[in-house]
C-alpha cells in the first residue's frame, strides 16, 4: 500500500464552492456601486467648488477694486488738503515775515525818542521840569513799546499757528503715505494670480492682525485729519487777518533780544573743550578695548573650529567602532571614554559659542559706543566752532551796531541786533 505524501487539508462542499462564487460577485457589484457613487459625488463637488473657487476670487477681485477706487479718493482729497495747507503755511509765513519787518522798523522811532530823553536829561537846575514835551516823549516812548509788544504777541502766535499747521500736516502726510502704501498693497494683491511666481502656503493667514481698525474706524480717522486740517487752516486765516491790521496800525518793529554775556559764552567755550578733550580720551581708549575684544573673539573663533574638528574625530571613531563585528562590539572603556569625549566637547563647544556671542555682542555694544562718542564729539565740536563764531560776532560789539546787519534769530525768526549807545544810557539814567 502506497504512503499518503501529503497532508489532505480542508474540503469544502459544492455549495459552499457556490456560495463564496455568489459572495465575491455580491461584493464585487457593491464594490462598483459604491465607486460609482463616489466618482458621482467627487464630480459633483469638484464642479461645486470650482464654481465656488471662481466666484469667490470674482468677488474678491470686485472687492479689491472697490477697496483701491475707494482708498485713491480719499488719496485724492488728502492730495488736495496737502495742497491747501502747505499755501496756507507759505501765507502765514510770509505774513509772519512782515510783522517781523513792521516789528525792527520801530527801533529807529524809539532810538530817536530815547535819545530825546537822553538829550533833556543834560538839562540843570530849574529847567529840569516835567514839561508838556517830555511828557508827550515819555508818551511816545510807551506807545512804541505797546505796538512792539502787539507785534511780537503777533510774531509768536503766528509761530505757534505754523507749529499746528505743521503738525496737522504731518498727520496728513503720515494718513496719505499709509493710504499709498495700501494703494500698493493691495494693486500687488489685486495683480495676483495663481501664475504668479511668488504665491505660497503661509502661517495662520487668517488671523486678524493686531491693531485693526473697521471701516468707519477708518474713515473718522481720515475724516477726523481733514477736519483738524480745517479747523488750523481756519485759525491761520484769521490770524493772517489781525497780523494784517496790526501790521498796517504799525510802522515799526520790537527792539532786539538782548545779546548773551561774554563770560557764558567763553565759560561754555571752555567746558566744549574739556567736554572734547575727555570724549577723545574715550575714543582712544574704545578703540583700544575694540582692538583687544576682536583679537579675542578671533582666538574664540579659532578654538571653537578645533573644537569641532576634534568632535568630528570623536563621532568619526564612534561611528566607525559600530562596525565591530559580533561580540567585538562590546561597551569597552574606549566606547565610553568615547562617549565622554563627544558630551565634554559637545558642552565645550556650547560653551565657546556662548562666549564668543557674547564677545560679539560685547563687540556691538563697544562699536556703538564709539559711534556715541565720536557723534557726541561732532556735535561738541560743531557746537565749538560755533560759539567761536560768536565771539568773532561779538568783536562788532565795538564797532556802531548800524554798521552790520542784524542776526536772524533762529527761534522765533526776530532779528538781533546789539543795543545801542543811547538806550544803555538811559538804562544808566534809569
Amino acid at each position: 500500500m502506497a504512503a499518503q505524501t501529503v497532508k489532505p487539508g480542508q474540503r469544502f462542499s459544492v455549495l459552499d464552492w457556490h456560495s463564496s462564487s455568489r459572495l465575491i460577485s455580491a461584493d464585487a457589484e457593491r464594490q462598483r456601486s459604491a465607486s460609482h457613487r463616489v466618482r458621482q459625488e467627487a464630480r459633483a463637488l469638484r464642479n461645486k467648488t470650482n464654481n465656488q473657487t471662481k466666484w469667490d476670487e470674482h468677488d474678491n477681485q470686485t472687492r479689491l477694486a472697490e477697496r483701491i477706487s475707494s482708498v485713491n479718493r480719499w488719496k485724492e482729497t488728502l492730495d488736495k488738503c496737502l495742497a491747501d495747507i502747505d499755501a496756507e503755511i507759505d501765507a502765514l509765513a510770509k505774513v509772519k515775515e512782515a510783522a517781523e519787518r513792521a516789528l525792527q522798523a520801530k527801533n529807529l522811532p524809539l532810538d530817536v525818542a530815547i535819545e530825546c530823553l537822553a538829550f533833556r536829561e543834560s538839562r540843570r537846575a530849574i529847567d529840569m521840569v516835567r514839561d508838556p514835551v517830555e511828557e508827550e516823549l515819555h508818551k511816545e516812548v510807551k506807545g512804541i513799546e505797546k505796538a512792539k509788544r502787539e507785534l511780537q504777541q503777533r510774531v509768536n502766535e503766528a509761530f505757534e499757528q505754523l507749529c499746528h499747521l505743521q503738525e496737522t500736516r504731518q498727520q496728513l502726510s503720515c494718513d496719505h503715505r499709509r493710504k499709498v502704501e495700501a494703494l500698493e498693497i493691495d494693486r500687488v494683491c489685486l495683480s495676483l494670480s495663481v501664475n504668479s511666481p511668488n504665491i505660497s502656503f503661509k502661517v495662520n493667514p487668517t488671523r486678524v492682525p493686531d491693531r485693526s481698525t473697521s471701516v468707519d474706524e477708518w474713515e473718522q480717522t481720515s475724516q477726523f485729519n481733514m477736519e483738524c486740517a480745517e479747523v488750523e487752516m481756519r485759525a491761520a486765516r484769521g490770524l493772517r487777518e489781525a497780523a494784517a491790521l496790526v501790521i498796517a496800525q504799525t510802522d515799526n518793529e520790537l527792539e532786539a533780544q538782548r545779546v548773551a554775556t561774554e563770560f557764558a559764552l567763553r565759560k561754555r567755550i571752555r567746558d566744549l573743550e574739556r567736554a572734547c578733550d575727555e570724549l577723545k580720551w574715550q575714543e582712544q581708549n574704545t578703540l583700544e578695548e575694540i582692538a583687544e575684544m576682536e583679537e579675542d573673539i578671533r582666538c574664540l573663533e579659532e578654538d571653537l573650529k578645533r573644537k569641532t574638528q576634534d568632535l568630528k574625530v570623536a563621532h568619526t571613531r564612534l561611528e566607525t567602532r559600530t562596525s565591530r563585528p559580533g561580540v567585538e562590539r562590546c561597551r569597552d572603556q574606549v566606547q565610553y571614554g568615547l562617549t565622554a569625549e563627544v558630551q565634554q566637547l559637545g558642552a565645550t563647544i556650547r560653551a565657546l559659542g556662548q562666549k564668543l556671542a557674547e564677545s560679539q555682542d560685547a563687540l556691538d555694544a563697544l562699536y556703538r559706543q564709539l559711534h556715541r562718542i565720536q557723534t557726541d564729539m561732532g556735535y561738541k565740536a560743531n557746537s565749538l566752532v560755533l560759539d567761536n563764531k560768536c565771539m568773532d560776532s561779538r568783536r562788532k560789539l565795538m564797532v556802531p551796531a548800524e554798521k552790520f546787519p542784524g542776526e536772524l534769530d533762529a527761534f522765533n525768526g526776530t532779528t538781533n541786533r546789539a543795543p545801542s549807545l543811547l538806550k544803555n544810557r538811559q538804562l544808566d539814567l534809569a
